[in-house]
């Protein structure tokens, strides 16, 4: 069982969360076609530590930063997303 610490709702069991995918810089405006092909589709799927977005959608309905181990699905850092509240 994975647990994530949300920082609103306490500890709760990963099923009470949506995966929205690893964090990923969005490339400015003016940037050209591959570089939002790489932004859109490429990911590291690095096997480590990744930084993922999570949305808590039977607790406080609100999105998290998320420190996870792709290897050992250890949670590392739990942060609301535009920081600490």
């Amino acid at each position: 069982m994975l647990v994530i610490l949300c920082p609103h709702c306490g500890p709760r069991n990963s099923d009470e969360f949506s995966f929205q995918g690893e964090i990923v810089a969005r490339p400015g405006p003016a940037s050209d076609q591959e570089t939002w092909r790489d932004y859109l589709y490429m990911r590291d799927n690095v096997a480590g530590w990744q930084t993922e977005r999570w949305f808590h959608v039977s607790g406080c309905r609100r999105f998290l930063n998320v420190e996870r181990h792709t290897v050992t699905n250890e949670i590392g850092v739990v942060t609301p997303v535009g920081g600490v509240q």
